[in-house]
């Protein structure tokens, strides 16, 4: 399979294995290719091609491609850190109610459920993470919902000043030019 002509680009590494490389795992493993000279085409580990092999074997020795990529993409949707905003919706769903109906502010919200024990802690996310929500238009309160948020400035201005001062300024220096003789 070393074509100069190809014009296939070949795999990176550390990347993840997409379809056309699992489909060369397939032609290659079929042709009684090892897993080492899988690997040396697919510009990969051989460990990898291995864990491919392993995720894709339909039956005792035959690796299909498709079956492959469908396990991969399976195992891919359930990987990451899920958001707390899907297991805390009965709260967020209580802060909502409370900041339309009654007026309180978010950090309101979260105090009162804790203080009287409506939500414990483990059900309750902290005020940074609805103020959060709210930013990215999970919640059906908008920033300008907020009073507090919409008239505070958030971002603070400073002047630079130099640490210390390196040598006269310019405007100090004398006014002498040399001439060079060359």
């Amino acid at each position: 399979m070393d074509h100069s002509y190809s014009n296939t680009k070949p795999h990176q590494k550390g990347k993840h294995l997409k379809l056309n490389d699992r489909t060369t795992i397939q032609e290659l493993h079929s042709k009684g290719y090892s897993n080492r000279a899988i690997a040396r085409e697919l510009n990969c580990s051989p460990s990898t091609v291995g864990y491919e092999l392993k995720r894709g074997t339909v039956s005792v020795y035959r690796y299909k491609a498709v079956e492959g990529q469908s396990t991969y993409e399976l195992h891919r949707s359930k990987c990451g850190r899920k958001s707390l905003f899907l297991r805390r919706h009965k709260f967020i769903d209580y802060v909502s109610h409370c900041f339309h109906n009654r007026g309180w502010s978010l950090d309101a919200c979260v105090g009162y459920a804790l203080a009287k024990g409506i939500f414990q802690k483990d059900q309750v996310v902290s005020t940074k993470t609805l103020y959060n929500y709210v930013d990215l238009g999970l919640m059906d309160i908008k920033n300008g919902d907020l009073p507090e948020k919409v008239k505070r400035n958030t971002k603070t201005r400073r002047a630079r000043v130099n640490k210390r001062i390196l040598g006269r300024s310019i405007d100090e220096r004398s006014p002498r030019i040399e001439s060079r003789k060359d």
